[in-house]
């Protein structure tokens, strides 16, 4: 019994995979169609994969919601034509189904990623539902449980709306090109590719986590993925090479979750993000190009300033591969990943045609050798793991629908965004501030997508009421949503690392807040810069980028508490502050910072001499 149902979850796994290649080269199939035999591929697969309760064996409930989630897609697909004429008045089985369809999303959602974004989700139907017993401020008219289920099931607004769209279109694919990834042997090369440029230099394995992690963590889309992918292998040898075991999990975990601010994928949150701006998928990619580069800029240099700090070394040259061996060897599998840009940035085709000839493209190249070639086995292995590693995707997409359902029938953003503008009282930074910590709060229980979409449809009318520009806001809200994995009380990505480091997980997730410090800056930067996402003059972009690399450097230095040597309180002081004059690039800022930075670095220089006189 048990092996009948794990070879039908596989099949289900495979068909759902091709399925997603098949539409992906060809074209989607309509909105509801597509979406919906999305969806319930990921109900069979879940109920037949995930028992009821961990630990146990799948049980003829489980068999049950398999079943009844099939005959949930089948009613739509059946009668979608009818469900369209007979809109607003529904009958009793749309009713039932859509009753049917919530709690299976809910439970797909408890089973794939817990409880957290199931609470959320359950507190907004209520919410729909209790409307007029609510204080005045976010009140409404209140609606009935007819209403509320078919306005999820038989609407586009709702589950089968615009977060389970993207995934049904554009994530899947990316999430399988990933698994082919894997599976090719491509994300050692990676590792390997990174460790040859930084693993002989000063502090060598962090910084291979740091350039490794987001390589990977720009397709992988999930922090926790990428810290355990790629911190397998990293925090072991940053332990070894001096690191404390803390702070090489809290690199691993800023690493990892900055890899989804990196284009071209950004973890497939770039789809998301065009499709709910509006903008274009190329635009996303561009704006992000920037700062994702002050990122990793920031937490290079922490890494850096922390190794000559404690006086750390990189690795024996007979523990680094050759750059050009590595190249010779393993060089031919970057080239799916250079297919994907090619057609993405310069072809300008749909993502999901870019992501089916980058997936092809990785097959094609991994047979150049036997060591990377994919057998048969091997490659249903890869199908079946790409669709099994969505599930996360879809799951939190679907719930997320539900928000985005109860939002649209309330006209829940609205209120929010006029009580947000309210309690800051017009003012713009305190409503960013309100902002991010929605995003935050929301961000350490849900994955990314789903705190993103939350964030989106809740936070971001409230800063474009205030001139904030839609793309900065939604990129605001994003950002945090991302930096919430490494923000105690719930830091999931530094947890993770700390479970491999065998570190504190609450130590590792503080350390990975200093560090990563800059994360929680940049957004503002670029919200009241928008040169720093590609939106000006030429020079304009240039000078920006060129002063806020400088405060993020600067601000680095401060945090770890060294410049030139080791730094003093004063020091740390002024540097903190140049930092964040840098930030806000204007003439009279930059002079006061160069004014500030001028003593700091008179009297490092001076520290440094004495040093190394009284060594010699």
């Amino acid at each position: 019994m048990g092996k009948t149902i794990a070879i039908a979850a596989t099949l289900f796994a495979v068909c759902m995979s091709l399925f997603h290649l098949y539409t992906g080269c060809f074209g989607s199939l309509d909105p509801w169609s597509q979406r919906v035999i999305h969806l319930t591929f990921g109900f069979l697969i879940t109920f037949l994969s995930y028992p009821l309760l961990k630990g146990r064996r799948i049980s003829p409930f489980d068999i049950l919601l398999a079943l009844t989630s099939l005959v949930s897609g089948a009613y739509i697909i059946l009668n979608m034509d009818a469900l369209v004429d007979r809109a607003g008045l529904p009958t009793t089985p749309d009713v039932v189904f859509g009753v049917v369809t919530i709690l299976l999303v809910l439970e797909m959602t408890r089973r794939v990623i817990g409880l957290a974004l199931v609470i959320v989700s359950a507190l907004f139907l209520l919410y729909a539902y209790f409307g007029p017993y609510l204080p005045e401020a976010i009140a409404h008219r209140g609606y009935d449980i007819e209403r509320i289920s078919t306005h999820m099931y038989t609407t586009l607004e709702g589950i089968y709306g615009v977060p389970i769209g993207v995934s049904a279109t554009f994530v899947i694919l990316f999430v399988i090109f990933g698994a082919f990834l894997e599976a090719t042997k491509t994300g050692d090369f990676f590792i390997n590719i990174a460790n040859s440029i930084a693993g002989r230099a000063r502090g060598g394995p962090a910084k291979v986590a740091v350039i490794s992690s987001s390589f990977f963590g720009t397709i992988s889309g999930s922090a926790v993925a990428n810290v355990v992918g790629t911190g397998t292998y990293t925090i072991p040898l940053m332990k070894r090479t001096g690191y404390t075991p803390h702070f090489a999990a809290s690199v691993e975990a800023v690493a990892s979750s900055g890899g989804q601010l990196v284009p071209p994928v950004m973890g497939a949150a770039a789809f998301v993000i065009s499709e709910m701006t509006g903008e274009s998928y190329l635009n996303i990619c561009i704006a992000a190009i920037i700062p994702s580069l002050l990122y990793y800029i920031a937490l290079f240099t922490s890494v850096h300033k922390e190794a000559q700090r404690v006086g750390l070394q990189g690795l024996q040259a007979d523990e680094v591969p050759s750059f050009i061996g590595t190249l010779k060897s393993r060089g031919y599998l970057a080239i799916s990943a250079l297919v994907l840009i090619y057609l993405l940035a310069v072809q300008l085709t749909s993502p999901s045609f870019a992501a089916f000839w980058a997936i092809v493209s990785s097959i094609i190249l991994s047979s150049i050798r036997k060591d990377t070639r994919l057998s048969l086995q091997g490659f249903i292995r890869a199908l079946e793991a790409g669709s099994k590693s969505a599930l996360s995707v879809v799951a939190a997409c679907a719930a997320a629908g539900i928000v985005v359902g109860v939002v649209t029938l309330t006209g829940l953003g609205l209120k929010f965004s006029g009580a947000i503008i309210a309690l800051a009282q017009g003012n713009l930074y305190l409503t960013l501030f309100f902002a991010m910590v929605a995003s935050l709060i929301l961000g350490m229980g849900l994955p990314t997508t789903a705190a993103y979409i939350i964030c989106a449809i809740l936070a971001v009318p409230a800063l474009t009421n205030l001139g904030v520009g839609v793309l900065s806001a939604h990129l605001f809200v994003f950002y945090f949503a991302i930096i919430s994995a490494i923000t105690p009380p719930v830091a999931l990505a530094a947890y993770a690392g700390s479970a491999i480091a065998k570190s504190s997980p609450m130590k590792t997730a503080v350390t990975a807040c200093r560090i990563g410090l800059a994360a929680f800056i940049i957004p503002y930067m670029f919200v009241f810069n928008p040169a720093l996402l590609m939106s000006g003059s030429v020079l304009s972009i240039i000078w920006v980028t060129f002063t806020a690399s400088v405060g993020v450097f600067l601000l680095s230095c401060a945090t770890i508490g060294w410049f030139l040597t080791a730094i003093s309180t004063w020091e740390r002081a002024l540097l903190f502050a140049t930092s964040i004059l840098l930030i806000e690039p204007r003439v009279v800022t930059d002079i006061i910072a160069v004014a500030l930075l001028i003593p700091v670095v008179m009297h490092q220089i001076s520290v440094r001499k004495r040093k190394l006189v009284q060594v010699s």
